[in-house]
């Protein structure tokens, strides 16, 4: 099955959490010491933050980094 040429893949569920915990972008800007627009840019997928960072807002968030992730199931490999 062909994929939309537009079709945008999702890799973070940053604006997903912040919601969650009842948080804004600004206040995650705020506490990251980061410009908001860079919030917005992680929370529709246009531009993804680093390993680094991603701890950091796990922190800041109170949750595992493994939540600001979209989960994925690779299949295995046959032998």
């Amino acid at each position: 099955m062909a994929k939309k040429v537009n079709e945008k893949k999702t890799f973070n569920r940053i604006k997903a959490v912040i919601a969650e915990k009842g948080k804004t972008n600004r206040w995650l800007a705020d506490q990251l010491g980061m410009n908001p627009n860079t919030i917005s840019k992680w929370c529709t997928n246009q531009m993804q933050p680093t390993g680094e960072t991603l701890f950091s807002i796990g922190r800041e968030l109170d949750v595992d980094v493994r939540e600001l992730l979209v989960k994925t199931k690779w299949a295995s490999p046959t032998h």
